[in-house]
C-alpha cells in the first residue's frame, strides 16, 4: 500500500508539473504571437522612417561642392553665370591689388637711414643707388626727389608732391573695377529676382489656377540669384575695404618718408 501511494504521489507531482510546463508553453506561444503581431504592425512604420532617415542623411552628407552646384543649376545655369563672373573677375582683381600693396609696403625708417648714411659717405649719386635698389613707392618718390636736389629743396618737394600723387594713383589702379563688380553683382541678383517672380506669374496665367508647385519654381530661382548676388557682393565688399585700408596706410607713410626726406636734403646741404 505504502507502495501504491507513493506512485500515486509520484504521478501526481508529474501531471501537475506537465500542466505547468504546458501552460506556460502556451502563454510563450502567445507571448510571440503577440510580439510577432506587434512587429508586423510596427515594421511599415519603421521603414518609413528609416527611408526618411536616409534621405536626410544622403542630403547632409553631400559635399559643399555638390550643393553649390545644385542651387547654381536650380537658379538658372545661364543667368547664375554672370554672377559667376562677378565673382571670378572681382576676385582676381583683389588679389591682384592685395599681392601689389603687399608688395608696396616697405621698412621706411630703415630706408631713411640707409638714404642718410649714404649722402654722408658718397654723395647724391650712393643715395640714389640706394632707391634703386629698393622696392616699394617710397622709394620711387626718393629717387625722383634726389635726381632733383640740385635744383634747389623748393623743386624737390614739388617734385615728390606730384610723384607722391602718380604713386597713389597706381596704388588705386583697377579699385573702380572692383566697385563696379560690387554693385554689379547684387543688381543681377534683384533682376532674377524679378525673372523669377514673372515666371512664376506666366506659369498661374497659363495654368488658370493658383497652385503651390506652380509658384515655387519661379520663387525659388528669384530666392537663389538674389543669394547669390549678395554672397557675391559681400565677399568682394571685404577685399575692397582691405584694399583701402592698406593704400591708406602706404599714403601716410608715404607723406611722412617724404617730409623726412626733405629734412635730412637740408641737413645735407646745410652741411655743405
Amino acid at each position: 500500500m505504502k507502495k501504491l501511494f507513493a506512485f500515486i504521489a509520484v504521478f501526481g507531482m508529474l501531471y501537475l508539473g506537465a500542466s505547468n510546463i504546458a501552460v506556460a508553453q502556451d502563454e510563450t506561444v502567445a507571448d510571440t504571437t503577440e510580439v510577432a503581431a506587434a512587429q508586423e504592425t510596427v515594421a511599415p512604420a519603421m521603414t518609413a522612417d528609416a527611408e526618411e532617415e536616409a534621405a536626410a542623411t544622403a542630403e547632409q552628407g553631400q559635399s559643399l561642392h555638390s550643393q553649390l552646384k545644385q542651387k547654381f543649376i536650380e537658379g538658372g545655369a545661364g543667368f547664375m553665370s554672370f554672377v559667376l563672373i562677378c565673382l571670378i573677375l572681382g576676385l582676381a582683381l583683389s588679389l591682384e591689388r592685395v599681392i601689389y600693396l603687399n608688395l608696396s609696403t616697405s621698412n621706411n625708417k630703415k630706408l631713411l637711414l640707409k638714404v642718410e648714411d649714404a649722402l654722408a659717405t658718397g654723395g647724391i649719386e650712393a643715395a640714389k643707388e640706394v632707391c634703386r635698389n629698393t622696392r616699394g613707392p617710397v622709394a620711387s618718390i626718393f629717387y625722383q626727389g634726389l635726381d632733383r636736389s640740385e635744383e634747389g629743396i623748393d623743386v624737390v618737394e614739388k617734385t615728390v608732391v606730384a610723384y607722391g600723387g602718380v604713386q597713389a594713383g597706381l596704388l588705386e589702379k583697377g579699385l573702380s573695377w572692383l566697385a563696379l563688380f560690387i554693385a554689379l553683382a547684387p543688381m543681377l541678383g534683384f533682376m532674377g529676382t524679378v525673372i523669377g517672380m514673372i515666371a512664376a506669374f506666366d506659369a498661374i496665367e497659363v495654368a488658370g489656377d493658383i497652385s503651390p508647385s506652380l509658384v515655387a519654381g519661379g520663387i525659388k530661382v528669384a530666392l537663389i540669384t538674389t543669394v547669390s548676388g549678395l554672397v557675391v557682393a559681400m565677399i568682394l565688399q571685404i577685399f575692397y575695404n582691405y584694399c583701402l585700408a592698406k593704400i591708406d596706410s602706404i599714403i601716410n607713410s608715404m607723406e611722412d618718408a617724404s617730409i623726412s626726406l626733405i629734412d635730412i636734403l637740408v641737413k645735407h646741404n646745410l652741411k655743405k
